[in-house]
């Protein structure tokens, strides 16, 4: 019998006849309340076999590695789906919450992810794409590459298109009328004349593209990040900008009536003649933005 004090840092462990070596660090520091923090707290004393100094646990040791690993910094492994239920079992037996808890996020993303699978593949559009008035309302198109493409015109409304890749696409004019584009990339995009009324492109990237004339009103920009983007003459009215990134964008002559800019990032935005009339811009990050002739009345600062 021997007990914590009496203990090197390292810790020999057999699991169910697979050897494994760790210290007492790592078995007690992730996860204090569980068994095993409790069995080397040095609280109990524990067993070990007489001739090499492991102490045995009787459990499969399939999956102690996963949890050894997820002990030492803290990462819910990458596993097939029947895997998760059964390191799942091996986490409650030990009753690691941390694990538990992060195996039950991964199952429940990937059982979501499933349901909203995409319709359509990249394939599947050029061929649309190559014929008249392309439609794709409502469809679910979430997750696809769809970057570079001639999308001009295409109808998206009401479509779902979370995390789709339309980086350097061509979507001059595209509809995205209540769209759900959350955290979707339009890095680089032409998005001119662009509809995206009422649109949610929460946590979007839309660095570098090109919006003259786009039609952004009381969509949600929440955190969507426009840098260097060129915003001259959109129309943002009642749009929540809130923590959005828009420094260094052109925003000349575009109209900010009733637009959310709480916590924006305007530095080095060029506003001139921009329309921020009785805009809230007491949170808003103006340092070195050029207002030269906007309408300024009203707005507080």
């Amino acid at each position: 019998m021997a007990k914590h004090s009496d203990m090197p840092s390292m810790v020999r462990l057999n699991i169910g006849g697979k050897k494994f070596c760790t210290t007492v660090d790592t078995l007690t520091n992730r996860d204090p309340d569980s068994m095993l923090a409790a069995m080397f707290s040095g609280r109990h004393t524990v067993c070990q076999e007489s001739e090499k100094g492991y102490i045995f646990i009787d459990r499969d040791g399939k999956h102690f590695r996963h949890i050894l690993n997820w002990l030492r910094d803290g990462i819910v492994p990458a596993l097939p789906e029947p895997e998760y239920h059964e390191l799942l079992r091996e986490a409650e037996y030990y009753q690691l919450l941390g694990l538990i808890d992060g195996i039950n996020n991964v199952v429940s993303s990937r059982k979501e992810t499933d349901e909203f699978e995409a319709e359509l593949a990249r394939t599947d559009i050029i061929k649309c794409i190559q014929s008249e008035k392309v439609r794709f309302r409502g469809v679910n198109l979430s997750g696809i590459d769809l970057s570079k493409l001639d999308l001009s015109f295409v109808d998206f409304s009401y479509a779902r298109l979370k995390n789709v890749f339309f980086s350097r696409a061509n979507l001059q004019c595209a509809k995205f009328r209540d769209a759900d584009a959350e955290g979707t990339i339009f890095h680089n995009a032409v998005l001119r004349e662009c509809e995206f009324t009422g649109a949610n492109l929460r946590g979007a990237l839309l660095a570098g593209a090109n919006l003259q004339s786009a039609n952004l009103q009381d969509a949600c920009l929440v955190d969507c990040s426009f840098c260097g983007a060129d915003l001259r003459s959109a129309h943002l009215q009642s749009a929540d900008l809130t923590n959005a990134n828009l420094e260094g964008a052109n925003l000349e002559g575009a109209n900010l009536k009733g637009a959310k800019l709480s916590n924006a990032n305007l530095k080095g935005a060029n506003l001139q003649r921009a329309y921020l009339r009785h805009v809230n811009l007491r949170d808003t990050q103006l340092q070195g933005a050029n207002l030269g002739g906007a309408n300024l009345t009203g707005a507080i600062r």
